[in-house]
């Protein structure tokens, strides 16, 4: 499970950073968290394959968040795309997709599916979960925590072999959640098994100023990526337009318990000077990193 940060800047590209769009590879396959415009290319330098993206999470349609969708459609249509492919997103993300597949001449050919969220929302695929999480910007927006199902607890072989279980493969059903028989006994799973253990997690906030809602989805997370467009001199203009200082991002980790936290969504004004922001950050929350593009960070399960 790895998270690739692909672009990291606000409102239009720089030289060295691209617009917003943050990649989970997990299991397989790839979901993207925004796609600012020039996603395409960042996911090409980087060492995933566009073409296993399965899910697009829009945080909200300014145009540095999505534009980049269009290109991405197309590419796939060239490279003969048969997998469908999920977007979801606020209100007004079918309206938005379907004006996509409609410029120019290309055709899709393969199924594209277009969902609309509200906070609260839960999307359950299997060994994750999404949650459409309520955030607070001047256009209708969300942002989206992941989480992982809970895992059995590790097998204890010693309290196996104490109740008579042999080696090979009742080992094997009692980790998969079976309940056997030996010389007509009957041992289930819990008599083996550990605790559940906790699986990993994120919050990723999309542009937004503080609000109640994200401290309480932030709660213990083990990685918070949050908006941080500008510096605690210019947080009271920030706010009024939707954004976090990285002084109150730093202030959410902290208080939330988070283990990690990345600031991303940085503001132009700040090429020359991001270590002010970290600085800033890094007063209150230790574990801060300032993102970059292609910074690749490995969520690794806890013991």
């Amino acid at each position: 499970m790895k998270l690739i940060f692909l672009g990291t800047t606000a409102g239009h590209p720089t030289k060295e950073r691209g617009l917003p769009s943050l990649a989970l590879f997990y299991k397989g396959e790839v979901l993207l968290f925004d796609c600012g415009e020039g996603t395409q290319r960042q996911l090409m330098k980087s060492e995933l394959s566009f073409m296993k993206v399965t899910k697009i999470f829009i945080t909200h349609f300014h145009g540095d968040h999505f534009l980049g969708i269009g290109g991405l459609l197309q590419s796939f249509s060239l490279y003969k795309r048969e997998r469908d492919l999920f977007i979801y997103g606020p209100s007004e993300t079918i309206k938005n997709v379907t004006l996509m597949t409609k410029l120019g001449y290309f055709g899709i050919k393969f199924n594209l599916y277009a969902k609309e969220l509200k906070p609260g929302d839960e999307l359950d695929f299997g060994d994750y979960i999404i949650k459409a999480v309520e955030t607070s910007h001047p256009v209708p927006s969300i942002g989206y925590k992941f989480f992982e199902k809970e895992r059995k607890g590790r097998f204890n072989k010693k309290k196996a072999l104490a109740l008579g279980v042999p080696e090979g493969p009742l080992f094997g059903k009692l980790q998969r959640g079976e309940t056997i028989q030996v010389n007509g006994k009957t041992i289930t799973p819990d008599m083996v098994l550990g605790p559940p253990r906790k699986g990993r997690s994120f919050l990723y906030t999309g542009d937004t100023s503080p609000c109640p809602s994200l401290k309480k989805e932030a709660k213990e997370v083990d990685v918070l990526i949050c908006d941080a467009t500008f510096d605690s001199e210019l947080e009271e203009k920030g706010n009024k337009f939707g954004h976090f200082s990285a002084r109150q991002a730093a202030q959410l980790a902290k208080e939330a318990g988070v283990k990690k936290l990345f600031l991303t969504h940085i503001s132009p004004r700040y090429r020359d000077n991001v270590e002010k922001l970290e600085k800033e950050a890094k007063e209150i929350f230790e574990n801060t990193t300032i993102a970059k593009d292609f910074l690749m960070y490995e969520m690794k399960l806890e013991k």
